[in-house]
């Protein structure tokens, strides 16, 4: 089974492209969604994050204050960076070895190709496990107008999120094929179609 991975910048269409994929009848593992699944108390992972960080990123009913969190690690000061990276050790561990059973469970099924769709994939060193890596990017601009949509936050929320996450560089330098998502759903569709073909071959 081929493994695909698919990363890149917030508000960029990476979950877009990840249902495109669907629809061509390749399955994704969607770390994001993992994650959260890992949070839902009992939780190994969620008493380590409250270990490091304490009671204070719990809600009244004992899971995850995920504003919180993020108002701890996202903080623009080298304590911050400091968390964001303490965060990043912690969950890494459980999405990876949660990830690594699913594609498992792909493969078993007789699936010809899978994705692991993962905003931090290089990060994570899940990118090794991958045959190809696929970087979804697009305008800040219009990443930040997507997000304040989707997320119903300040235009200085958001940014404060984009400037914790790397550049474009980090993304070309690391990615084998680019989508550049500015355009139309159907110019997407084309793209993502065009891709299919060559990551198959």
């Amino acid at each position: 089974m081929k493994i695909i991975g698919l990363t890149g910048q917030s508000g960029a269409g990476k979950g877009t492209v990840a249902s495109l994929f669907a629809e061509h009848g390749i399955p994704a593992v969607d770390t994001d969604a993992v994650y959260h699944e890992l949070l839902i108390p009992p939780s190994p992972c969620l008493d380590e994050l409250t270990a490091e960080f304490t009671d204070a990123i719990l809600a009244p009913d004992g899971t995850l204050d995920r504003q919180a969190l993020a108002a701890l690690v996202f903080e623009q000061t080298e304590i911050g960076q400091q968390r964001h990276k303490r965060l990043n050790e912690i969950t890494h561990r459980y999405v990876i070895e949660r990830t690594i059973a699913l594609l498992a469970e792909y493969e078993k099924q007789g699936c010809k190709a899978a994705i692991i769709d993962a905003p931090l994939l290089i990060e994570a060193g899940l990118h090794h496990k991958c045959d190809q890596v696929i970087a979804v990017l697009a305008d800040r601009d219009v990443r930040i107008a997507r997000l304040m949509q989707r997320d119903n936050r300040s235009r200085e929320q958001i940014c404060a999120r984009l400037n914790a996450q790397p550049d474009v560089s980090f993304y070309i330098e690391h990615a084998n094929m680019l989508i550049y998502n500015n355009g139309t759903e159907q110019e997407l569709r084309s793209c993502v179609a065009r891709l299919l073909q060559e990551v198959l071959k």
